[in-house]
C-alpha cells in the first residue's frame, strides 16, 4: 500500500511537471488567439479572421494551442522516464490529439495524459533491461523511442481508437434522443459533456450534433452549447479571485490569461488547471457548465455560429438568458472550487 501511495505521488509530480511546461504554450496560443479574434466577424462557419496582420496571429495562437497537448504528454513522459521519455511523449501526445487511422477518432488531453504515463513507465521499465554495451549506447537515441512509440502506438490506434468510435457514435445518438424529448435532460448532457474533455471527442460529438442541427434551421441546441466553453476557464479565473488561500500566486498569475481565453470561447485555457487537480477542478467545471447549459435551454437561446461565449453575444438570440447563463454557470464553477479544493497548505501535505 505505501509502495501504490508513493507511485501515486509520484505520478502526481509528473503531472505537475507536465502542465508546468505546458502552460506558457496556453499562454501564448490563448492571447494571441484571443487578440486575433477581437476583430473576427461572425460567420455560419465560426469567425472569419481578414486583417492579414491579424491571420497571422490567428495561425501563431492556434499553432501553439496545437502543441500544449503533445507538450504534456511528453513531459509527463519525461518526469517518469528522463529524456527518453520525451520522443514517444511527443509523438503519442500528438496522436491523441489529431484524428488517426481509419476510424477517425481522438482522445484529447485526456488520452494524452493517460498516454504520457503509460509512455513514460514503458520507457522507464526498458531503461531496466540488461543488454550488451554496445547496444547499451543506442538505447536511448534508436531503440527505445522507436519500440516505445511504435508499440504504444500501434496499441492505442487499434485496441483504443477504434472502440472510441462506437463510444461517439452512441453519444451522438443519446443526444439525438433527447433533443425534442426534454430540453432540460439535453442542456444537462451538453454542459457535462462540454466540460468533460474541453474540446476532445466528446465535446466534438456536440460540436457535430449542433452543427448538423443547424444545417436543417435548428439552432436552440447550438445556443445551448456555445453557452458552454467559457464557463471553465472564467470560473477558475473567479474563483482564483475569490478564493486566495486555494490558489498559489503562480495560479493566479495563469488564470488571468484563462480568463480572458473564455471571454472569446477558448475553453483548452482550463485544461492546465484540470490536469493539475483533476478530483477537484473536473466536478466543478463539469457541473457549473450544466447549470449554465439549463439556464440557456429555460431562455431558448439560439445561435447561428459554431462559436461560443462573450465573443458570439451580437450574433446570439436572446442575449440576455445568454449573458445571464454565462455569468451564473461561472459563479457557480468558482464557488464549487472555492468549496472542494483544499487550502494550499494542505494540498502540499496530501
Amino acid at each position: 500500500m505505501a509502495d501504490f501511495k508513493s507511485e501515486m505521488k509520484n505520478i502526481q509530480k509528473s503531472l505537475l511537471t507536465g502542465v508546468s511546461y505546458m502552460m506558457p504554450m496556453v499562454v501564448v496560443g490563448g492571447i494571441l488567439l484571443a487578440i486575433s479574434l477581437t476583430t473576427g466577424q461572425a460567420t455560419k462557419d465560426g469567425f472569419a479572421v481578414t486583417n492579414p496582420f491579424m491571420l497571422n496571429l490567428n495561425i501563431l495562437g492556434k499553432a501553439a494551442l496545437a502543441m500544449m497537448v503533445p507538450v504534456l504528454s511528453g513531459y509527463i513522459a519525461y518526469s517518469i522516464a528522463g529524456r527518453p521519455g520525451l520522443t514517444p511523449g511527443f509523438v503519442l501526445g500528438y496522436i491523441a490529439n489529431n484524428t488517426v487511422g481509419a476510424s477517425g477518432a481522438k482522445t484529447g488531453f485526456l488520452g494524452a495524459l493517460l498516454l504520457g504515463i503509460v509512455a513514460g513507465y514503458f520507457v522507464k521499465w526498458m531503461k531496466s533491461w540488461k543488454v550488451h554495451p554496445s547496444i547499451r549506447a543506442i538505447m536511448p537515441i534508436l531503440i527505445i523511442p522507436i519500440v516505445s512509440t511504435g508499440v504504444i502506438g500501434l496499441l492505442y490506434i487499434y485496441i483504443i481508437a477504434v472502440p472510441l468510435t462506437s463510444f461517439t457514435n452512441m453519444l451522438f445518438a443519446f443526444l439525438k434522443n433527447l433533443n425534442g424529448t426534454n430540453k432540460i435532460l439535453l442542456a444537462i448532457a451538453i454542459g457535462l459533456m462540454n466540460a468533460f474533455d474541453m474540446g476532445g471527442p466528446v465535446t466534438k460529438t456536440v460540436t457535430m450534433f449542433t452543427i448538423g442541427l443547424m444545417s436543417e434551421g435548428i439552432y436552440g441546441p447550438n445556443g445551448i452549447y456555445r453557452v458552454c466553453p467559457g464557463i471553465p476557464p472564467m470560473g477558475i479565473f473567479l474563483s482564483t479571485m475569490l478564493f486566495r488561500n486555494k490558489w498559489t500566486d503562480a495560479d493566479r498569475a495563469a488564470a488571468k490569461t484563462t480568463g480572458l481565453m473564455g471571454f472569446m470561447g477558448i475553453t483548452e485555457g482550463a485544461i492546465p488547471f484540470v490536469v493539475a487537480d483533476i478530483k477537484h477542478t473536473l466536478p466543478a467545471t463539469m457541473i457549473g457548465t450544466a447549470v449554465g447549459a439549463v439556464i440557456a435551454a429555460i431562455g431558448n437561446v439560439k445561435s447561428p455560429v459554431p462559436h461560443g461565449s462573450f465573443i458570439t453575444l451580437p450574433v446570439v438570440e436572446g442575449k440576455l438568458w445568454f449573458t445571464i447563463a454565462i455569468i451564473v454557470g461561472t459563479v457557480v464553477t468558482a464557488v464549487l472550487l472555492g468549496i472542494l479544493k483544499p487550502r494550499i497548505s494542505e494540498a502540499k501535505k496530501e
